[in-house]
Order: structure tokens, then sequence, then C-alpha cells
């Protein structure tokens, strides 16, 4: 009791006092899982739109795979951007491995197909209940995908979170394609695995505390989200009740 005690007064101290090496690792973290969220938001949102709307051959084989990809070990994936990293591999040439970009790499491929299987729920129950009046319109599939996700935007910014969310939490795959390089690599879940083996106990629990106060921040813009959407809805209504009131 006595050392948990000790371990997180030094923690608080680490995280009060702005410690540099703390500061660098929380930094360098959120910035990989940051870019990694960005550039599978930007592909993961369009394909899921599309494949919300879009209907042919094989695309029960395609969601089946797509769904199966939700479950794979982060592990897994960073043995494979390992394998096509590395010197002997297919993206050898790029110099990649143990660097930055390798885990920024490994993060989108392991968050893209989450925000694709969201985003692609999403914009299908939507169609569900508004396609056939805008196909009945004339909207392409392409212009209605775009037009659902827009209606259904609060939802996939839940989405964008959730994926920020998994990519920060993750400690597989960057461990394995970044090295858990000292100043250069290790990011926070990296080093709590790593510090925590040393005995290095007090920054390994406020890298924790951080990272428990950054998954708690973003579910409570989720929850935010959630009240804004529905405020959103009910004052919507409201509106449309008025004016048919008044006609």
């Amino acid at each position: 009791m006595t050392t948990f005690t000790d371990s997180a007064q030094t923690a608080l101290q680490l995280i009060t006092s702005l410690d540099a090496g703390l500061l660098t690792i929380v930094g360098r973290s959120l910035s990989v899982s940051a870019t990694a969220c960005a550039l599978a938001c930007g592909l993961g949102l369009v394909l899921g739109a599309w494949l919300g709307v879009a209907r042919f051959a094989g695309r029960d084989g395609v969601l089946t795979l797509l769904n199966t990809l939700l479950a794979v070990p982060s592990v897994v994936v960073g043995l494979v951007v390992y394998l096509l990293l590395s010197r002997s591999g297919p993206l050898g040439f790029l110099g990649w491995l143990f660097s930055f970009k390798a885990m920024v790499l490994a993060q989108t491929v392991l968050v893209l197909p989450v925000v694709t299987a969201l985003t692609r729920q999403v914009v299908e129950d939507a169609q569900n209940l508004h396609g056939e009046q805008l196909q009945s319109l004339g909207a392409l599939p392409l212009m209605r995908s775009l037009l659902l996700a827009w209606d259904e935007r609060y939802a996939l910014l839940t989405v964008v979170i959730a994926s920020f969310g998994r990519a920060i939490s993750e400690v597989g795959a960057v461990m394995i394609v970044g090295g858990n390089v000292d100043g250069f690599t290790r990011v926070m879940t990296t080093a709590i695995a790593l510090e925590t083996s040393k005995g290095d106990l007090p920054l390994a629990l406020g890298l924790g505390l951080i990272l428990l106060g950054v998954v708690l921040l973003l579910n409570l813009l989720i929850g935010l989200l959630r009240r804004w959407r529905e405020a959103s809805e009910s004052g919507g209504t409201a509106s449309s009740a008025l004016v048919g009131a008044s006609v």
C-alpha cells in the first residue's frame, strides 16, 4: 500500500510539474494517434458511406471480411506492417521501420476497419429510413451516400472520436513497428509497459493517469455530441410542428 501511495504521489508531481520526459511521450502519442485517425477517417468515412448505400455482387463477402478485421489483434497488425516495412519486405525501400511514420501506418491500418464498419452501419440505417425517398427524387448512390452521411454527421463525429480512442489506447502494433525507442518512438502505452517492467512505477502511473484522462475526455465528448444531436432533432421536430400548425 505504501508503494502504491508513494508512486501515486510521485506520479502526480510529475504531472503537475510538467515533467519534460513525460510531456514528450504524451505529445508524441497524441501526434501519432491524431495523424493515424485523420488518415483512417479520410478513407474510412467515404468507403463506409459508399458501402452503406451501394448494392453489388459480393457485398456480403466484403462486409464479412470487414467485420472480421474488427477482431484482428493489434499485434497481428503490427506484425503484418513490420513484414511490409522490413528490409526484405515490399516496402522496405521506404526506410520507415522503427520510425514515426511506421507507427502512424500501423495505427491507420488498425483503425481503418473500425471507421469503415461503423460508418457503414450508420449510413445503412439511415438508408433504410430515407433511401427510398431520396431514390424517388432521382438521387444516385453517390449522392445518397453523401446526403445521408451529412444527415448523420453527429453520429459520424462519434465514430471519429471512438476511432481516436482506439488508436491511442493500443500498444501491440506501435511497439512492434516503432521499437519503443526512447526519445523517438516511445508513446504512452509502450512507455507504461516498459517502465512497469523496469520498476519505474511513478512514471508508468503518471502516463496511465494521463491516458485515462484522455479516454475520459473522449467519452465526455461523445456524450455531449449525443445530447447535441438529440437537441437538434427535437428542435427540428418542434419547428416542423409549429410550421404545420401555422399552415
